[in-house]
């Protein structure tokens, strides 16, 4: 028998961090990162505790690795989304070297670079985590379009049987 509190005590943990993953997901949506990658990763650690997550899951999974397989179609996809990286590894270099705001900043020089340090880290990890991503979906999907056409039916399947369960549910 293990220490007492101990599955409770990892229970939480994972929670919070399951719940800090999806916010974080979301705001990524909107932010430079990996958004979908983020919700995906949320979701999964909350599904262990919650049905509604677990339901979740899979269309979420599908729907980043759509992003992916359409991110990779095109030679002009793939250029922009590595100038999209190379645009976030110099940004997050310009914070970490802050420095002094030039000449023409309109605005107070608290304004400038504001975020500091961990502001540099995160955009940094995101250009390394998207740099990792456009590999991975590089190599998966680009030229193999029989993965991509796998891909599509099992995010049609998923969608019709949410579609499905959804009708079923009585409405209270």
């Amino acid at each position: 028998m293990g220490v007492p509190g101990t599955g409770a005590a990892k229970r939480v943990v994972l929670e919070t961090l399951g719940w800090v993953l999806l916010l974080a997901g979301v705001a990524a949506i909107f932010l430079p990162g990996p958004g979908l990658l983020g919700i995906f990763a949320g979701l999964a650690l909350l599904s262990q505790q919650y049905d509604w997550a677990e339901r979740r899951v899979e269309p979420v999974r599908l729907k980043a690795l759509q992003g992916a397989a359409e991110s990779v179609e095109t030679w002009p996809r793939i250029v922009l989304s590595l100038m999209g990286v190379i645009s976030l590894l110099g940004f997050g270099v310009l914070w970490m070297l802050s420095p002094p705001a030039p000449g023409w900043w309109p605005f107070a020089e608290s304004w400038w670079l504001p975020g500091g340090i961990w502001t540099a880290i995160t955009q940094i990890a995101s250009a390394v985590i998207a740099l990792a991503l456009i590999i991975y979906s590089y190599r998966r999907f680009h030229g193999h379009p029989e993965a991509v056409a796998a891909l599509s039916r099992s995010a049609d399947k998923a969608h019709d049987e949410a579609s499905d369960e959804s009708r079923s549910k009585p409405v209270s």
